[in-house]
């Protein structure tokens, strides 16, 4: 999970990003400040692994604010003025978003936020990943399920819980999608839409913007989605 702040001073904008934020399961928002001088004091407490950064800014601009941040987390600036482009980079910023920009956009910055160099603890490791063990289990009832995972084709999200389908059946949990990025093992299991995750060692072919299992099964590749995924899987 990556942990992030916005800082930006004007309410439509901070309604955007948070928005944003929340369609994204491997993002965590921890707080938004208005000034760069708060979220300061915040950062000397909290560490944080992704900063939401406007230029313009009272007291300070985001780019004094740059300036003076001592163990730099990554940084995506957000702006209505393309000048500060060049000069943003010379401090390693990852991203610069012009306002308005799109989800699809912002999605594309955040897929360069390399997740594996994170400094949260919430964070976990490849090593850590392969811990995991081969099954999982669902409560059904009074019941818990066992499903191996290798079995898993994909799983859906549906309002506040998430559907397990395997090649003959489907389960129901409570967990949310966000929990299973977090439990399956990373690699063979990848996001392709906000509503799906998909076991990738299961994938027959994909065809245009679907995901095919067999002649039946099929998962869309949403558009914020489908750059990151064939970059990782298909070439």
């Amino acid at each position: 999970m990556i942990r992030c702040i916005i800082i930006e001073d004007q309410p439509p904008a901070q309604r955007v990003l948070q928005k944003y934020i929340g369609e994204m399961n491997s993002l965590e928002l921890k707080a938004t400040f208005a000034d760069a001088l708060k979220a300061m004091d915040y950062l000397k407490t909290e560490a944080v692994d992704l900063i939401f950064l406007d230029i313009h800014l009272p007291k300070i601009s985001g780019i004094d604010f740059l300036k003076a941040l001592n163990n730099k987390p990554h940084v995506i600036l957000t702006t209505a003025f393309s000048e500060y482009a060049l000069e943003s980079y010379e401090y390693h910023v990852t991203d610069y978003l012009l306002k308005p920009f799109s989800f699809e956009r912002f999605v594309m910055a955040v897929s360069k936020v390399p997740v594996g160099n994170v400094h949260t603890s919430s964070v976990e490791t490849d090593v850590e990943r392969k811990t995991i063990p081969e099954v999982i289990f669902i409560k059904s009832g009074y019941e818990h399920l066992k499903i191996a995972v290798a079995d898993i084709f994909y799983i859906q999200s549906e309002a506040d819980y998430t559907e397990i389908y395997t090649a003959d059946k489907k389960h129901l949990t409570s967990h949310s999608l966000r929990y299973w990025l977090q439990q399956l093992p990373l690699g063979q299991f990848a996001q392709v839409h906000k509503s799906y995750i998909v076991n990738t060692r299961q994938i027959v072919k994909v065809s245009g913007k679907s995901i095919v299992f067999n002649k039946e099964t099929f998962v869309p590749i949403g558009r914020a989605f489908k750059e990151g995924f064939v970059e990782k899987y298909l070439k």
